[in-house]
């Protein structure tokens, strides 16, 4: 059996504003086993990026805080370290692709300096040999050893993104949390980014949690897939049990909003209505006022997390039976 590497329990990140507290994560819980890939999806403003800033205690405080919860790496409780205890595992154990690679890198030094940097910083090694080893990554991520001492500036917005996993793969760190790493590029590229991610996840036998709101990119290279939705997670299961069983009607909406080469249809069905603003998030289920299974019930009282078939976890009045609707209509 596959041992738990990160556990996270009832994550509450909020932050306090001039204008109102903003629920930004409310009680989110996930775990990642030994070299598993999870997938965390959802619309933007869903909490994603907020939950992968919680993990690696980059959360900015203030406004931002984390107001409960637990997060366990091996048994170690990360929300209970100090700054420097934390600054030490972040790089070395953890590490994070951010985002947009054009604003991850220093723009005044080469980018073999800004991968010897992580190198030194972790590892026990001279900057000689962390710039040899920090040659030899990009080379890993099929960067030529010849361009090491150019600019960001000199790099294709695909090479950029390669420095950025080769900066955080540089110590083999046990957990990588990809934040959405291919959104800021065109098709093909994404593609051998991706390639690229899975043939190191092999190597290294990296675990991973990648964001994204591409259910294409989860397909491709996900184990489990967690649905988030208004700072909660509204479903959660193995790719076959998310893929071919959606339980919740949002993972079934999110599902029949893409495009389908095989059928002949008009028009596509997105879901009605915008992910609501998390400072004044509805009362009962967040997602009642763009649900069309939605009824009283659902607008007074929020529905628990629950498993329905091994590891396949959703929070809906529907599968609990209080609705005179007896089941959601899977996508077509």
């Amino acid at each position: 059996m596959q041992k738990t590497l990160l556990d996270v329990k009832d994550l509450t990140i909020k932050f306090r504003t001039d204008d109102g507290v903003v629920e930004a994560v409310n009680k989110v819980s996930l775990s990642v086993q030994e070299g598993e890939t999870l997938g965390i999806v959802g619309e933007t403003g869903a909490g994603k990026t907020t939950t992968a800033l919680g993990i690696m205690g980059l959360v900015d405080s203030p406004p931002g805080k984390i107001e409960g919860g637990s997060i366990l790496l091996d048994d170690t409780d990360l929300l209970k370290l100090g700054e420097e205890a934390v600054r030490k595992l972040r790089g070395k154990e953890i590490s994070m692709i951010f985002q947009d690679p054009m604003t991850s890198l220093n723009p005044v030094f080469t980018v073999v300096e800004q991968i010897a940097e992580v190198i030194v910083n972790h590892q026990q090694l001279g900057e000689k040999e962390a710039e040899q080893k920090a040659i030899e990554m990009l080379e890993l991520v099929r960067i030529p050893a010849e361009r090491a001492y150019e600019y960001p500036h000199q790099f294709s917005g695909g090479m950029k993104q390669r420095v950025v996993i080769a900066i955080a793969l540089a110590c083999n760190p046990r957990l990588l949390i990809a934040d959405e790493p291919t959104t800021a590029l065109d098709v093909t590229i994404q593609a051998q980014v991706l390639e690229l991610m899975k043939d190191l996840k092999t190597k290294s036998k990296t675990s991973m949690i990648m964001i994204t709101h591409d259910l294409g990119v989860v397909s491709e290279i996900c184990d489990k897939v967690a649905i988030m939705y208004a700072g909660e997670i509204v479903e959660s299961g193995s790719l076959e049990d998310i893929f071919e069983n959606p339980l919740h009607p949002y993972t079934n909406g999110l599902f029949g909003s893409i495009p389908d080469i095989d059928k002949e249809v008009e028009f596509l069905s997105p879901i009605e209505g915008l992910v609501p603003d998390p400072s004044d998030l509805p009362s009962g289920c967040k997602f009642h006022p763009r649900c069309k299974y939605a009824q009283h019930l659902c607008h007074v009282e929020d529905p628990s997390f629950r498993e329905y078939s091994p590891g396949h976890f959703t929070k809906c009045f529907v599968h609990e039976g209080k609705l005179s609707v007896k089941e959601v209509k899977k996508y077509e």
